[in-house]
């Protein structure tokens, strides 16, 4: 009976309620520099978004920087796969008269018509559509730099390169992301050259001049 009467008095085990974990932060990215240096750039999980690495973009700046003897006052420039933003917000960020986002997605053009408001960047237009259409689109010899960040798994390269270096001016400039190396006997075609190349992890950065002028 004493043991009975134990058992029937004895506390029943504590319910165990399982703690509420907190969602995981948003990804984000940072400006580098410039003016709107350290201002946060969202990254939303959207199918083949790929932000350009924090150390691709700051030696391409370098690079650019090296170029331009500063920074990018007076340039025109396009992002043609724009994204989060990353190049082409950087490249305001440094002084840039004009930057042209092309988008297609529309979620991520949202995005980046809220990050120029928050910004007042003043110098940057948001325009959804394709890029290849876009550049195609552009008066010829009319900017100064084009970055082309193309999904990887995308059959664009070609075509972006064609309408970028028909946009750029005469010995201007064209950022390529992609997951090989472009060499020179492959750009030929075009008139481009390899001005600098850096691969970091799968990602192969060149920067690349446009030497002679385009037919229109």
């Amino acid at each position: 009976m004493k043991t009975a009467a134990l058992l029937l008095l004895s506390p029943s085990p504590p319910t165990c309620h399982p703690i509420p974990m907190p969602a995981p932060p948003a990804q984000e990215i940072r400006i580098i520099g410039g003016q709107y240096k350290r201002s946060k750039l969202p990254v939303p999980d959207r199918p083949g978004l790929r932000p350009t690495p924090n150390r691709v973009r700051e030696t391409l700046f370098n690079w650019l920087a090296s170029i331009s003897g500063g920074d990018l006052a007076g340039w025109h420039c396009v992002d043609a796969f724009a994204g989060t933003g990353a190049l082409g917000f950087e490249a305001a960020s440094r002084g840039a008269a004009s930057v042209l986002m092309v988008e297609s997605d529309a979620v991520l053009v949202a995005q980046l018509t809220a990050t120029k408001t928050r910004l007042q960047a003043l110098g940057v237009a948001v325009q959804r559509g394709d890029a290849a259409t876009t550049m195609r689109a552009l008066r010829p010899s009319s900017v100064n730099l084009v970055f082309l960040d193309p999904p990887f798994d995308g059959n664009l390269f070609d075509a972006a390169l064609h309408w970028a270096w028909r946009a750029v001016v005469p010995g201007g400039w064209v950022y390529l992301e992609a997951p090989k190396q472009w060499h020179d006997s492959d750009l030929a075609v075009l008139d481009l050259s390899v001005y600098r190349h850096l691969k970091a992890g799968v990602v192969h950065a060149h920067l690349l001049q446009r030497r002679s002028i385009p037919a229109t």
